[in-house]
Protein backbone atom coordinates (compact mmCIF):
# COMPACT_ATOMS: atom_id res chain seq x y z
CA UNK A 1 0.00 0.00 0.00
CA UNK A 2 1.51 3.02 -0.75
CA UNK A 3 0.35 6.81 1.22
CA UNK A 4 -0.01 8.73 -1.49
CA UNK A 5 -0.15 13.02 0.36
CA UNK A 6 -0.10 16.42 -0.80
CA UNK A 7 1.59 17.37 2.60
CA UNK A 8 4.86 16.26 4.17
CA UNK A 9 4.67 13.20 6.27
CA UNK A 10 6.08 12.48 9.72
CA UNK A 11 7.15 8.90 10.40
CA UNK A 12 7.56 7.36 13.71
CA UNK A 13 10.02 5.01 14.42
CA UNK A 14 10.39 2.31 17.28
CA UNK A 15 13.05 4.17 19.41
CA UNK A 16 12.50 6.72 21.90
CA UNK A 17 10.42 9.67 20.60
CA UNK A 18 10.35 13.27 22.98
CA UNK A 19 7.13 15.54 22.95
CA UNK A 20 9.71 17.92 21.45
CA UNK A 21 10.84 15.72 18.34
CA UNK A 22 7.44 15.19 17.24
CA UNK A 23 6.19 18.62 18.10
CA UNK A 24 8.88 19.92 15.88
CA UNK A 25 8.24 17.38 13.41
CA UNK A 26 4.45 17.96 12.99
CA UNK A 27 5.10 21.62 12.35
CA UNK A 28 6.21 20.75 8.84
CA UNK A 29 5.12 17.55 8.41
CA UNK A 30 0.87 17.45 9.77
CA UNK A 31 0.58 13.74 8.04
CA UNK A 32 1.15 11.17 10.78
CA UNK A 33 2.65 7.53 9.92
CA UNK A 34 4.52 4.94 11.63
CA UNK A 35 7.33 2.36 11.34
CA UNK A 36 5.94 -1.21 13.43
CA UNK A 37 6.55 -0.39 16.77
CA UNK A 38 6.14 3.29 16.44
CA UNK A 39 3.12 2.67 16.20
CA UNK A 40 2.67 2.63 19.82
CA UNK A 41 4.65 5.52 20.16
CA UNK A 42 1.98 7.49 17.98
CA UNK A 43 -0.84 6.46 20.11
CA UNK A 44 1.24 7.26 23.31
CA UNK A 45 1.23 10.63 22.08
CA UNK A 46 -2.63 10.36 20.82
CA UNK A 47 -1.83 10.29 17.01
CA UNK A 48 -3.42 7.97 14.95
CA UNK A 49 -0.90 6.99 12.60
CA UNK A 50 -2.48 6.88 8.74
CA UNK A 51 -0.37 4.35 7.85
CA UNK A 52 1.73 1.77 9.65
CA UNK A 53 4.26 -0.61 7.95
CA UNK A 54 7.26 -2.99 9.04
CA UNK A 55 7.48 -6.99 9.89
CA UNK A 56 5.41 -6.49 12.82
CA UNK A 57 7.46 -7.88 15.53
CA UNK A 58 7.64 -5.01 17.76
CA UNK A 59 3.74 -3.37 17.52
CA UNK A 60 1.85 -3.78 20.66
CA UNK A 61 -1.39 -5.84 20.56
CA UNK A 62 -2.75 -2.76 21.93
CA UNK A 63 -1.88 -0.76 18.64
CA UNK A 64 -3.01 -3.41 16.19
CA UNK A 65 -6.45 -3.72 17.56
CA UNK A 66 -7.12 -0.26 18.17
CA UNK A 67 -5.64 1.15 14.92
CA UNK A 68 -8.05 -0.02 12.04
CA UNK A 69 -7.07 -2.75 10.00
CA UNK A 70 -6.90 -0.93 7.07
CA UNK A 71 -3.91 1.19 7.89
CA UNK A 72 -1.90 -1.66 8.95
CA UNK A 73 0.53 -2.55 6.67
CA UNK A 74 2.86 -5.79 7.26
CA UNK A 75 5.63 -6.23 5.32
CA UNK A 76 6.98 -10.01 5.82
CA UNK A 77 10.10 -9.95 3.91
CA UNK A 78 13.44 -9.45 5.45
CA UNK A 79 15.36 -7.75 3.24
CA UNK A 80 14.45 -4.96 4.37
CA UNK A 81 14.71 -2.57 7.21
CA UNK A 82 11.34 -1.23 8.50
CA UNK A 83 12.46 2.86 7.75
CA UNK A 84 13.01 1.27 4.12
CA UNK A 85 9.99 -0.25 4.14
CA UNK A 86 8.27 2.83 5.30
CA UNK A 87 10.14 4.99 2.96
CA UNK A 88 9.69 3.21 -0.29
CA UNK A 89 5.67 2.92 0.79
CA UNK A 90 5.56 7.00 1.05
CA UNK A 91 4.79 9.22 -2.27
CA UNK A 92 4.90 13.37 -0.62
CA UNK A 93 6.70 16.15 -0.88
CA UNK A 94 8.85 15.37 2.30
CA UNK A 95 9.21 12.93 5.12
CA UNK A 96 10.51 13.84 8.47
CA UNK A 97 11.62 10.66 10.48
CA UNK A 98 11.77 10.50 14.82
CA UNK A 99 12.28 7.42 17.00
CA UNK A 100 15.36 6.08 14.59
CA UNK A 101 18.01 6.82 16.81
CA UNK A 102 18.91 6.61 20.35
CA UNK A 103 18.51 3.19 21.00
CA UNK A 104 20.37 0.27 19.02
CA UNK A 105 22.93 1.73 17.33
CA UNK A 106 23.08 -0.61 14.39
CA UNK A 107 19.29 0.33 13.74
CA UNK A 108 20.54 3.94 13.05
CA UNK A 109 23.49 3.07 11.38
CA UNK A 110 20.73 1.19 9.03
CA UNK A 111 18.93 4.60 8.95
CA UNK A 112 21.86 6.59 7.59
CA UNK A 113 22.65 3.60 4.80
CA UNK A 114 18.76 4.03 3.88
CA UNK A 115 19.71 7.60 3.81
CA UNK A 116 22.71 7.68 1.36
CA UNK A 117 20.70 5.69 -0.94
CA UNK A 118 17.95 7.89 -1.24
CA UNK A 119 15.06 6.11 -1.07
CA UNK A 120 11.27 7.22 -1.68
CA UNK A 121 10.87 10.75 -0.86
CA UNK A 122 13.36 13.70 0.30
CA UNK A 123 13.81 12.43 4.15
CA UNK A 124 15.20 14.21 7.20
CA UNK A 125 16.10 11.99 10.58
CA UNK A 126 15.83 14.17 13.63
CA UNK A 127 18.96 12.85 15.73
CA UNK A 128 19.46 14.36 18.69
CA UNK A 129 21.05 17.53 18.43
CA UNK A 130 21.27 17.65 14.50
CA UNK A 131 19.22 16.99 11.35
CA UNK A 132 20.32 14.85 8.89
CA UNK A 133 19.53 14.35 4.94
CA UNK A 134 20.76 13.28 2.28
CA UNK A 135 22.59 15.72 -0.12
CA UNK A 136 20.81 15.86 -3.41
CA UNK A 137 23.32 16.64 -6.61
CA UNK A 138 22.29 20.12 -6.00
CA UNK A 139 21.57 22.06 -2.44
CA UNK A 140 20.86 25.71 -1.57
CA UNK A 141 20.87 26.49 2.51
CA UNK A 142 20.18 29.42 3.50
CA UNK A 143 21.84 29.78 6.69
CA UNK A 144 22.74 32.07 8.81
CA UNK A 145 26.75 32.72 9.28
CA UNK A 146 28.88 30.32 11.31
CA UNK A 147 25.84 27.36 11.39
CA UNK A 148 27.88 24.38 11.96
CA UNK A 149 27.34 21.90 8.72
CA UNK A 150 28.84 18.60 8.55
CA UNK A 151 29.49 15.93 5.70
CA UNK A 152 30.12 12.64 5.91
CA UNK A 153 30.14 10.38 2.64
CA UNK A 154 28.77 7.32 2.59
CA UNK A 155 30.71 5.83 -0.22
CA UNK A 156 33.47 7.50 -2.58
CA UNK A 157 31.96 11.20 -2.88
CA UNK A 158 32.98 14.59 -3.99
CA UNK A 159 31.56 18.00 -4.62
CA UNK A 160 31.54 21.77 -4.95
CA UNK A 161 30.85 24.15 -2.44
CA UNK A 162 30.10 28.18 -1.95
CA UNK A 163 29.91 29.63 1.20
CA UNK A 164 31.67 27.19 3.26
CA UNK A 165 34.88 28.19 5.41
CA UNK A 166 36.49 25.72 4.13
CA UNK A 167 35.37 24.75 0.66
CA UNK A 168 34.97 21.16 -0.51
CA UNK A 169 36.19 21.60 -3.98
CA UNK A 170 38.66 19.26 -5.22
CA UNK A 171 38.33 16.59 -2.53
CA UNK A 172 37.63 13.09 -2.82
CA UNK A 173 35.49 11.93 0.26
CA UNK A 174 35.19 8.22 1.60
CA UNK A 175 34.11 6.51 4.93
CA UNK A 176 37.46 5.39 5.35
CA UNK A 177 38.86 8.39 3.98
CA UNK A 178 38.55 12.23 3.78
CA UNK A 179 35.21 13.43 5.91
CA UNK A 180 33.88 16.77 6.16
CA UNK A 181 32.86 17.06 10.16
CA UNK A 182 32.67 20.46 11.36
CA UNK A 183 32.76 22.81 9.10
CA UNK A 184 30.78 26.35 9.45
CA UNK A 185 28.48 28.28 6.79
CA UNK A 186 29.63 32.17 6.47
CA UNK A 187 26.30 32.76 5.10
CA UNK A 188 24.07 30.91 2.78
CA UNK A 189 25.52 27.75 1.43
CA UNK A 190 25.49 25.94 -1.97
CA UNK A 191 26.64 22.56 -2.19
CA UNK A 192 26.92 20.46 -5.75
CA UNK A 193 27.72 16.90 -4.73
CA UNK A 194 28.61 13.40 -6.96
CA UNK A 195 28.28 10.48 -5.02
CA UNK A 196 26.35 9.21 -1.61
CA UNK A 197 27.25 11.94 1.13
CA UNK A 198 24.74 12.90 4.14
CA UNK A 199 24.40 16.79 5.41
CA UNK A 200 24.33 16.72 8.82
CA UNK A 201 22.96 20.44 10.33
CA UNK A 202 21.92 21.86 13.79
CA UNK A 203 18.43 21.04 15.08
CA UNK A 204 17.42 24.81 14.58
CA UNK A 205 18.14 24.53 10.79
CA UNK A 206 15.22 21.96 10.33
CA UNK A 207 12.52 24.43 8.72
CA UNK A 208 15.40 25.72 6.43
CA UNK A 209 16.69 22.17 5.67
CA UNK A 210 12.93 21.66 5.06
CA UNK A 211 12.67 23.96 2.69
CA UNK A 212 15.71 23.31 0.75
CA UNK A 213 14.90 19.88 0.22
Amino acid sequence: MILSSRQPVTLIGGAPVSRADLEAALALAPVVTAADGGADAALGFGLMPQAVWGDFDSISDHARQTIPPQNLHAVAEQDSTDFEKCLSRIDAPLVIAIGFCGARQDHFLAALSTLARRIGPPCILIAGDDVIAATPPELRLDLTPGTRVSLFPMGPASGRSTGLAWPIDGIDFAPDARIGTSNAGTGPVTLAITGPMLVLLPRATLPRLASAL
